[in-house]
Protein backbone atom coordinates (compact mmCIF):
# COMPACT_ATOMS: atom_id res chain seq x y z
CA UNK A 1 0.00 0.00 0.00
CA UNK A 2 0.91 3.53 -0.60
CA UNK A 3 1.86 6.06 2.18
CA UNK A 4 3.22 9.26 3.42
CA UNK A 5 6.38 9.46 5.15
CA UNK A 6 8.99 11.98 5.79
CA UNK A 7 12.76 11.85 7.32
CA UNK A 8 12.57 14.75 9.46
CA UNK A 9 14.50 17.27 8.78
CA UNK A 10 14.77 16.11 5.48
CA UNK A 11 12.31 18.99 4.20
CA UNK A 12 9.32 17.31 2.17
CA UNK A 13 7.21 14.28 2.28
CA UNK A 14 7.38 11.66 -0.18
CA UNK A 15 5.40 8.50 -1.02
CA UNK A 16 6.38 5.30 0.20
CA UNK A 17 5.01 1.73 0.00
CA UNK A 18 4.84 -0.28 2.65
CA UNK A 19 2.93 -3.70 3.36
CA UNK A 20 -0.57 -3.87 4.28
CA UNK A 21 -1.00 -4.14 7.98
CA UNK A 22 -2.60 -6.98 9.69
CA UNK A 23 -4.63 -6.28 12.69
CA UNK A 24 -3.84 -7.94 15.98
CA UNK A 25 -6.70 -8.89 18.17
CA UNK A 26 -8.85 -6.27 19.78
CA UNK A 27 -7.27 -4.24 16.21
CA UNK A 28 -10.08 -3.52 13.41
CA UNK A 29 -8.32 -2.67 10.05
CA UNK A 30 -9.02 0.80 8.36
CA UNK A 31 -9.26 1.98 4.99
CA UNK A 32 -8.35 5.74 5.13
CA UNK A 33 -10.31 8.16 3.56
CA UNK A 34 -8.70 11.79 4.35
CA UNK A 35 -6.60 13.05 6.85
CA UNK A 36 -5.84 16.57 7.55
CA UNK A 37 -2.24 18.92 7.09
CA UNK A 38 -1.72 20.90 10.56
CA UNK A 39 1.02 22.62 11.69
CA UNK A 40 2.24 19.84 13.74
CA UNK A 41 2.86 18.18 10.52
CA UNK A 42 5.28 20.92 9.39
CA UNK A 43 7.03 20.77 12.57
CA UNK A 44 7.72 17.25 12.15
CA UNK A 45 8.81 17.65 8.37
CA UNK A 46 11.41 20.20 9.32
CA UNK A 47 12.85 18.11 12.08
CA UNK A 48 11.30 20.74 15.21
CA UNK A 49 9.31 17.78 16.54
CA UNK A 50 8.59 14.03 16.75
CA UNK A 51 10.58 11.14 16.46
CA UNK A 52 10.50 8.32 14.30
CA UNK A 53 9.67 4.76 15.44
CA UNK A 54 12.28 2.74 16.92
CA UNK A 55 14.73 1.00 14.34
CA UNK A 56 13.36 3.05 11.65
CA UNK A 57 14.47 5.94 9.74
CA UNK A 58 11.39 7.48 8.32
CA UNK A 59 7.89 8.46 10.26
CA UNK A 60 4.71 7.68 8.45
CA UNK A 61 2.69 11.52 9.12
CA UNK A 62 -0.95 12.48 9.80
CA UNK A 63 -2.90 12.39 13.14
CA UNK A 64 -6.23 14.06 11.78
CA UNK A 65 -7.68 11.39 10.24
CA UNK A 66 -10.94 9.66 9.01
CA UNK A 67 -11.90 6.01 7.60
CA UNK A 68 -14.43 3.05 7.49
CA UNK A 69 -13.78 -0.03 8.85
CA UNK A 70 -12.79 -2.73 6.57
CA UNK A 71 -12.15 -5.53 8.53
CA UNK A 72 -14.06 -5.25 12.66
CA UNK A 73 -11.85 -8.77 13.38
CA UNK A 74 -14.10 -9.52 16.24
CA UNK A 75 -14.28 -6.50 18.03
CA UNK A 76 -17.61 -4.76 18.53
CA UNK A 77 -17.28 -2.29 15.25
CA UNK A 78 -18.83 -3.39 12.26
CA UNK A 79 -17.74 -3.00 8.84
CA UNK A 80 -18.63 0.03 7.09
CA UNK A 81 -18.42 2.13 10.57
CA UNK A 82 -17.04 5.37 10.07
CA UNK A 83 -14.31 6.31 12.51
CA UNK A 84 -11.64 8.71 13.85
CA UNK A 85 -8.89 7.31 15.45
CA UNK A 86 -7.47 8.73 18.63
CA UNK A 87 -3.95 9.83 18.60
CA UNK A 88 -1.55 8.58 21.62
CA UNK A 89 -0.66 5.25 22.47
CA UNK A 90 1.10 3.66 25.35
CA UNK A 91 4.74 3.02 24.44
CA UNK A 92 5.39 -0.30 26.20
CA UNK A 93 2.38 -2.24 27.11
CA UNK A 94 0.04 0.26 29.12
CA UNK A 95 0.06 2.71 32.18
CA UNK A 96 -2.10 4.46 34.69
CA UNK A 97 -2.99 7.18 32.32
CA UNK A 98 -4.32 5.03 29.79
CA UNK A 99 -5.89 2.40 32.06
CA UNK A 100 -8.08 5.60 33.36
CA UNK A 101 -8.85 6.99 29.61
CA UNK A 102 -6.72 9.74 30.23
CA UNK A 103 -3.72 9.18 27.70
CA UNK A 104 -3.36 12.75 26.88
CA UNK A 105 -2.67 14.01 30.63
CA UNK A 106 0.67 11.25 30.30
CA UNK A 107 3.73 12.48 31.14
CA UNK A 108 6.31 13.18 28.41
CA UNK A 109 8.21 9.52 27.46
CA UNK A 110 4.96 8.01 28.71
CA UNK A 111 3.33 7.93 25.64
CA UNK A 112 3.20 7.10 21.65
CA UNK A 113 1.52 9.72 19.14
CA UNK A 114 0.44 8.50 15.78
CA UNK A 115 2.39 10.71 13.24
CA UNK A 116 4.11 12.44 15.77
CA UNK A 117 6.12 10.83 18.73
CA UNK A 118 7.99 7.08 17.98
CA UNK A 119 4.48 5.82 16.34
CA UNK A 120 3.35 5.18 11.99
CA UNK A 121 0.14 8.06 11.72
CA UNK A 122 -2.56 7.69 9.32
CA UNK A 123 -1.33 8.69 6.07
CA UNK A 124 -1.50 5.29 4.20
CA UNK A 125 -4.52 3.32 2.48
CA UNK A 126 -4.73 1.26 5.38
CA UNK A 127 -4.14 1.47 8.79
CA UNK A 128 -4.95 -0.62 11.97
CA UNK A 129 -5.97 0.47 15.80
CA UNK A 130 -7.51 -0.57 18.66
CA UNK A 131 -11.33 -1.05 18.83
CA UNK A 132 -10.99 1.71 21.98
CA UNK A 133 -9.14 4.06 19.84
CA UNK A 134 -11.67 4.28 16.99
CA UNK A 135 -14.96 6.64 17.73
CA UNK A 136 -17.82 6.34 15.60
CA UNK A 137 -19.35 9.11 13.82
CA UNK A 138 -22.48 9.21 11.40
CA UNK A 139 -21.46 8.92 7.63
CA UNK A 140 -22.65 12.45 7.15
CA UNK A 141 -20.13 13.90 8.27
CA UNK A 142 -17.19 11.45 6.97
CA UNK A 143 -16.32 13.84 4.44
CA UNK A 144 -15.26 16.67 7.59
CA UNK A 145 -14.08 13.76 10.20
CA UNK A 146 -10.52 14.85 9.64
CA UNK A 147 -11.18 18.30 11.89
CA UNK A 148 -12.75 16.16 14.73
CA UNK A 149 -9.03 15.75 16.46
CA UNK A 150 -8.13 19.11 16.31
CA UNK A 151 -11.94 19.92 17.57
CA UNK A 152 -11.02 17.58 20.64
CA UNK A 153 -8.13 19.68 21.24
CA UNK A 154 -10.06 22.65 21.89
CA UNK A 155 -12.88 20.58 23.66
CA UNK A 156 -9.68 19.39 26.39
CA UNK A 157 -8.44 23.06 26.57
CA UNK A 158 -12.23 24.14 27.23
CA UNK A 159 -12.96 21.86 29.64
CA UNK A 160 -9.72 22.40 31.63
CA UNK A 161 -10.13 26.12 31.57
CA UNK A 162 -13.61 26.66 32.69
CA UNK A 163 -12.60 23.45 35.46
CA UNK A 164 -10.52 26.01 36.56
CA UNK A 165 -13.39 28.79 37.16
CA UNK A 166 -15.80 25.96 38.86
CA UNK A 167 -15.05 27.24 41.89
CA UNK A 168 -17.06 30.41 42.05
CA UNK A 169 -20.07 31.79 39.58
CA UNK A 170 -17.65 32.40 36.63
CA UNK A 171 -19.59 33.90 33.59
CA UNK A 172 -17.52 35.04 30.55
CA UNK A 173 -18.77 37.57 28.39
CA UNK A 174 -15.82 38.06 26.43
CA UNK A 175 -13.18 35.53 24.66
CA UNK A 176 -10.15 36.05 22.58
CA UNK A 177 -8.42 33.61 20.12
CA UNK A 178 -4.49 34.46 19.59
CA UNK A 179 -4.11 32.65 16.20
CA UNK A 180 -6.04 33.27 12.96
CA UNK A 181 -4.71 29.37 11.58
CA UNK A 182 -7.05 26.83 10.79
CA UNK A 183 -7.32 25.64 14.83
CA UNK A 184 -7.37 29.17 16.10
CA UNK A 185 -10.37 29.47 13.56
CA UNK A 186 -12.23 26.40 14.87
CA UNK A 187 -12.39 27.22 17.94
CA UNK A 188 -13.36 31.09 17.36
CA UNK A 189 -16.33 29.46 15.88
CA UNK A 190 -16.77 27.19 18.81
CA UNK A 191 -16.89 30.31 20.88
CA UNK A 192 -19.54 32.50 18.42
CA UNK A 193 -21.99 29.38 17.65
CA UNK A 194 -21.83 26.90 20.72
CA UNK A 195 -20.55 28.49 23.85
CA UNK A 196 -22.79 32.14 23.85
CA UNK A 197 -20.16 34.72 24.21
CA UNK A 198 -21.03 38.00 23.41
CA UNK A 199 -17.98 39.21 21.93
CA UNK A 200 -15.20 37.62 20.54
CA UNK A 201 -12.08 38.59 18.69
CA UNK A 202 -9.01 37.37 16.88
CA UNK A 203 -5.61 37.87 16.94
CA UNK A 204 -3.32 37.66 13.57
CA UNK A 205 -0.47 38.40 11.63
CA UNK A 206 -2.53 39.19 8.06
CA UNK A 207 -3.30 41.89 5.76
CA UNK A 208 -6.49 42.62 3.87
CA UNK A 209 -7.43 41.12 1.28
CA UNK A 210 -7.52 37.17 3.23
CA UNK A 211 -9.35 34.45 3.63
CA UNK A 212 -8.53 34.18 7.19
CA UNK A 213 -9.71 37.63 7.78
CA UNK A 214 -12.92 37.15 5.93
CA UNK A 215 -13.62 33.78 7.70
CA UNK A 216 -12.97 35.73 11.60
CA UNK A 217 -15.66 38.76 10.59
CA UNK A 218 -17.83 36.21 9.08
CA UNK A 219 -18.39 34.73 12.27
CA UNK A 220 -19.54 38.26 14.09
CA UNK A 221 -15.86 38.34 15.68
CA UNK A 222 -13.12 41.01 15.66
CA UNK A 223 -10.03 40.46 14.00
CA UNK A 224 -6.83 42.35 15.54
CA UNK A 225 -3.60 43.03 13.90
CA UNK A 226 -1.22 42.26 16.33
CA UNK A 227 1.49 44.43 14.38
CA UNK A 228 -0.64 47.42 15.51
CA UNK A 229 -2.73 46.30 18.88
CA UNK A 230 -0.57 44.20 21.51
CA UNK A 231 -2.08 41.50 23.20
CA UNK A 232 -2.86 43.47 26.47
CA UNK A 233 -4.55 46.50 24.86
CA UNK A 234 -7.55 44.18 23.00
CA UNK A 235 -10.28 44.88 23.06
CA UNK A 236 -9.33 48.36 24.02
CA UNK A 237 -7.92 49.95 27.60
CA UNK A 238 -11.32 50.22 29.23
CA UNK A 239 -12.25 46.46 28.73
CA UNK A 240 -10.60 43.30 28.93
CA UNK A 241 -11.13 39.39 28.07
CA UNK A 242 -12.31 36.73 29.87
CA UNK A 243 -10.98 34.03 28.16
CA UNK A 244 -7.86 33.76 26.22
CA UNK A 245 -7.55 30.79 23.89
CA UNK A 246 -3.51 30.94 22.77
CA UNK A 247 -2.78 28.93 19.85
CA UNK A 248 0.56 30.86 18.32
CA UNK A 249 3.29 29.25 19.35
CA UNK A 250 4.74 32.81 20.43
CA UNK A 251 6.03 32.87 24.03
CA UNK A 252 5.45 36.34 25.00
CA UNK A 253 1.44 35.86 23.90
CA UNK A 254 1.31 33.83 27.26
CA UNK A 255 2.87 36.52 29.29
CA UNK A 256 1.05 39.17 27.48
CA UNK A 257 -2.31 36.97 28.32
CA UNK A 258 -1.71 37.33 32.31
CA UNK A 259 -2.20 41.25 31.75
CA UNK A 260 -5.34 40.98 28.88
CA UNK A 261 -7.56 39.13 30.87
CA UNK A 262 -10.43 40.31 33.40
CA UNK A 263 -10.24 39.64 36.68
CA UNK A 264 -11.24 35.87 37.74
CA UNK A 265 -10.16 35.78 33.95
CA UNK A 266 -8.55 32.42 32.30
CA UNK A 267 -6.13 31.57 29.26
CA UNK A 268 -5.58 28.54 27.97
CA UNK A 269 -2.17 28.07 26.13
CA UNK A 270 -2.02 25.24 23.34
CA UNK A 271 1.07 26.67 21.43
CA UNK A 272 4.48 25.09 21.54
CA UNK A 273 7.16 27.52 21.55
CA UNK A 274 10.59 26.82 21.14
CA UNK A 275 13.59 27.93 23.46
CA UNK A 276 13.81 31.98 23.71
CA UNK A 277 14.89 34.49 26.30
CA UNK A 278 13.35 37.39 27.15
CA UNK A 279 12.68 39.79 29.79
CA UNK A 280 9.23 40.41 31.61
CA UNK A 281 8.09 41.93 34.85
CA UNK A 282 7.59 39.00 37.06
CA UNK A 283 6.41 41.06 39.61
CA UNK A 284 3.78 42.58 38.26
CA UNK A 285 2.10 39.69 36.31
CA UNK A 286 2.56 37.66 39.72
CA UNK A 287 0.30 40.58 41.05
CA UNK A 288 -2.25 40.14 38.29
CA UNK A 289 -2.42 36.57 39.13
CA UNK A 290 -3.19 37.31 42.77
CA UNK A 291 -4.44 40.17 43.41
CA UNK A 292 -7.10 39.33 40.40
CA UNK A 293 -7.71 35.70 40.66
CA UNK A 294 -6.45 35.45 37.38
CA UNK A 295 -5.27 31.41 36.19
CA UNK A 296 -3.61 29.89 33.33
CA UNK A 297 -4.11 25.96 31.97
CA UNK A 298 -1.63 24.37 29.44
CA UNK A 299 -3.15 21.64 27.59
CA UNK A 300 -2.55 19.38 25.05
CA UNK A 301 -3.92 16.48 22.98
CA UNK A 302 -6.88 14.65 23.95
CA UNK A 303 -8.79 11.40 24.99
CA UNK A 304 -11.90 9.31 23.66
CA UNK A 305 -14.52 11.58 25.23
CA UNK A 306 -13.40 14.78 23.53
CA UNK A 307 -13.35 13.25 20.16
CA UNK A 308 -17.04 12.49 21.02
CA UNK A 309 -18.06 16.00 22.30
CA UNK A 310 -15.89 16.89 18.95
CA UNK A 311 -18.52 15.03 16.78
CA UNK A 312 -21.41 16.76 18.19
CA UNK A 313 -19.64 20.26 17.53
CA UNK A 314 -18.57 19.99 14.06
CA UNK A 315 -22.14 18.57 13.54
CA UNK A 316 -23.35 22.11 14.65
CA UNK A 317 -20.73 24.25 13.16
CA UNK A 318 -22.73 25.95 9.94
CA UNK A 319 -22.08 24.73 6.67
CA UNK A 320 -20.53 27.75 4.94
CA UNK A 321 -17.74 27.61 7.65
CA UNK A 322 -16.18 24.13 6.16
CA UNK A 323 -16.47 25.44 2.68
CA UNK A 324 -14.39 28.58 3.42
CA UNK A 325 -12.34 27.07 5.72
CA UNK A 326 -11.07 24.07 3.73
CA UNK A 327 -9.22 25.39 1.15
CA UNK A 328 -8.09 22.06 -0.53
CA UNK A 329 -8.59 17.80 -0.46
CA UNK A 330 -5.81 16.25 -2.89
CA UNK A 331 -5.73 12.90 -3.51
CA UNK A 332 -2.07 10.95 -3.94
CA UNK A 333 -1.52 11.98 -7.21
CA UNK A 334 -0.74 15.37 -5.75
CA UNK A 335 -0.37 15.28 -2.69
CA UNK A 336 2.50 18.02 -2.46
CA UNK A 337 -0.09 21.06 -2.42
CA UNK A 338 -1.80 19.36 0.36
CA UNK A 339 1.54 20.24 2.19
CA UNK A 340 1.75 24.09 0.38
CA UNK A 341 1.52 27.16 2.54
CA UNK A 342 0.74 30.76 1.44
CA UNK A 343 -1.60 33.56 2.28
CA UNK A 344 -4.44 31.58 0.08
CA UNK A 345 -4.25 28.32 2.19
CA UNK A 346 -5.94 27.75 5.73
CA UNK A 347 -6.67 23.82 6.06
CA UNK A 348 -5.92 21.25 3.65
CA UNK A 349 -6.21 17.35 3.54
CA UNK A 350 -4.79 14.10 1.58
CA UNK A 351 -8.16 12.12 0.36
CA UNK A 352 -6.59 8.11 0.40
CA UNK A 353 -10.47 6.90 -0.83
CA UNK A 354 -13.36 8.21 -2.37
CA UNK A 355 -16.44 8.62 -0.28
CA UNK A 356 -18.85 7.94 -2.98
Amino acid sequence: MKAIAVEPGAGEPTVVERPLPEPSDGEALVRTLRVGVDGTDHEVIAGHHGEVPPGEDRLVLGHEAVGVVEDPNGTDLEAGDYVVPTVRRPPNGTNEYFERGEPDMAREGEYLERGIVGAHGFMAEYFTSPAETLVPIPERLAHLGFLVEPISVSEKAIEHAVASRSAFEWEPETALVLGNGSLGLLTLAMFETTLGFDRTYCLGRRDRPDPTIDIVEKLGATYVDSRETPVPEIPDEHESVDFVYEATGYAKHAFETIEALAPNGVGALLGVPESWSFEIDGGKLHREFVLQNKALVGSVNSHRGHFEAATDTLEGLPDWLFDDLVTGVYGLDEYERAFETGDDVVKTAVEFSSLE
